[in-house]
């Protein structure tokens, strides 16, 4: 064991100095275009080239496997949402690949450091073998649970504030503003997600993309389904000539949702709140019950 410890940690050691030392411009083979295009001014935003040993190659080579691998294993858990539309949900500016690596990597940390504390410590061979993994294990579904509940809280306050995000734009389109004067208004006024997500139909619309194209593209997303409602009465905006009613009964039902919602969390946590008070009245009871038990198990066996 204490051989293969070695090993390990001499190919570790061996490929980070080699990538450590392939970032070093005195180490690596430059070419002359590499060395002269920081001179060049339509050099400067020029894909830098790596070398075989590096960080951007060592990159390169392992993102589509952990994405590959951690698509997999998030299925297995039974998150089927797609990590770009998390990502850009959440507001990152990161993408699959990178979100994966920096998972694995911490991953990877954990396992090293409690392989590491259990050579040190010389614990039994199962915990020895089960402790590393159960740490990298632990560590991937912490950063996986932090971007799931980023992911649901960006979806809880969309819910929260569409009902006055409605009303705005049926106020708005109710004075004779158009649909994409009304999305812009509103994602310029607010500063909340709905609102950075209306600004950033806004922008869609003007490159070009159709208002309702551009609002499907936040719905989809959002994945709220107020929002998808939302956006399937917005639709009708060339074709209704009321639209303003229909807003203000989207805006009703959605109010009547969060409130829906807003009682059953507050049901939820006041069945919470009987839990430790049930524990502290049963716990003395037990007890109450195991002394004359203890008592007649002594008389009948005699001891």
């Amino acid at each position: 064991m204490n051989g293969l410890v070695v090993f390990i940690a001499f190919v570790t050691a061996w490929v980070g100095s080699v990538l450590v030392l392939g970032e070093l411009p005195w180490f690596r083979d430059v070419s002359l275009a590499q060395r002269l295009r920081g001179h060049v001014r339509s050099g400067a935003t020029a894909p830098r080239r790596s070398g075989v040993l590096s960080v951007e190659s060592l990159r390169d080579l392992a993102a589509p496997l952990a994405t590959s691998v951690g698509a997999r294993l998030a299925r297995t858990l039974g998150l089927n949402d797609d990590i770009e539309t998390t990502l850009r949900r959440i507001g990152s500016q990161d993408d699959a690949a990178s979100f994966r690596l920096r998972q694995f990597a911490f991953a990877g940390a954990a396992f090293g450091a409690t392989a590491t504390l259990t050579t040190l410590l010389g614990p039994p061979v199962a915990i020895m073998v089960s402790a590393p993994l159960a740490a990298a294990a632990l560590a991937y579904l912490v950063t996986e649970q932090r971007l799931a509940h980023r992911s649901a809280e960006i979806q809880r306050r969309i819910r929260l504030e569409l009902p006055i995000v409605i009303e705005q734009l049926g106020m708005l389109l109710g004075a004779g503003h158009s649909l994409a004067g009304a999305v812009a208004r509103v994602g310029e006024r607010g500063q909340g997600v709905t609102s950075r997500g209306f600004r950033s139909a806004a922008r869609r619309m003007r490159h070009g993309v159709d208002e309702l194209a551009a609002l499907q593209e936040f719905a989809a997303q959002a994945e709220v389904a107020a929002l998808d409602r939302l956006v399937g009465v917005l639709a009708m905006n060339r074709e209704a000539t009321d639209l303003g009613a229909l807003i203000s009964n989207e805006a009703r039902l959605v109010r009547r949702e969060v409130h829906r919602d807003l009682i059953e969390t507050l049901d939820r946590r006041g069945q919470t709140v009987w839990i430790p008070v049930t524990v502290a009245t049963l716990l003395p009871g037990v007890v109450f019950m195991a002394v004359p038990f203890v008592d007649a198990m002594k008389q009948l066996t005699g001891t």
